[in-house]
């Protein structure tokens, strides 16, 4: 008796499981509509079918949502050191400034063409260096974000959701960047339709 009511459930639980599949294959066939038809066409009936049982747990929505946030608090994080960089300069291009004026202003006018010549030299230098800190910010900034791409695309791999591997190829970078969208719009229904429940 008790087997057969352990089959029952079994098959209960199958059967909401195949429904809760076909629901979300829906949903997702639904969402592909509004992307543009060179991305429609590369996503497959298959590739849709294995997003939906891998979204069937609920599990990836919690992993994009965590990842999402991870991404926002690095964006966050480079922002401030390149806002804390530029004022650095700031700071130094006003000093520089003022040490030139005050400078120009002890110096005996038979010798101000060559201060101020030694200062326009010294200018250029500070400010070359500053172009260089700028630079290395950026690519230190590029090379962070490609990290935390990659590190996003490993770990959607590792949970088994189609669509997803480390690849620097700009088409496959912004399929995936689709894909994403439409997680993010199925969770987004996910929750209204739970807060319409309440």
């Amino acid at each position: 008796m008790e087997r057969c009511s352990g089959s029952l459930e079994e098959a209960a639980d199958g059967a909401r499981q195949q429904e809760r599949h076909y629901q979300l294959l829906s949903a997702l066939q639904g969402l592909v509509k509004e992307l543009p038809s060179s991305f429609q066409q590369r996503l497959s009936y298959t590739t849709l079918s294995d997003l939906a049982l891998a979204l069937l747990d609920g599990t990836v929505f919690e992993i994009v949502q965590g990842l999402l946030e991870i991404q926002h608090l690095t964006e966050k994080s480079l922002y401030n050191q390149r806002l804390r960089l530029q004022n650095e300069h700031r700071v130094l291009r006003q000093a520089l400034r003022q040490k030139h004026q005050e400078a120009q202003q002890a110096c005996r006018p038979h010798n101000l063409p060559v201060l101020q010549a030694a200062q326009q030299r010294e200018l250029e230098a500070v400010e070359h260096r500053i172009r260089e800190e700028q630079r290395a910010m950026d690519q230190k900034i590029v090379l962070e974000l490609d990290r935390k791409v990659a590190d996003q695309q490993s770990t959607l791999e590792k949970a088994g959701v189609a669509g997803f591997y480390v690849t620097t190829n700009p088409q496959e970078l912004t399929l995936q960047m689709n894909l994403l969208e439409l997680i993010r719009k199925l969770q987004q229904r996910g929750r209204q339709a739970g807060k319409a429940a309440l």
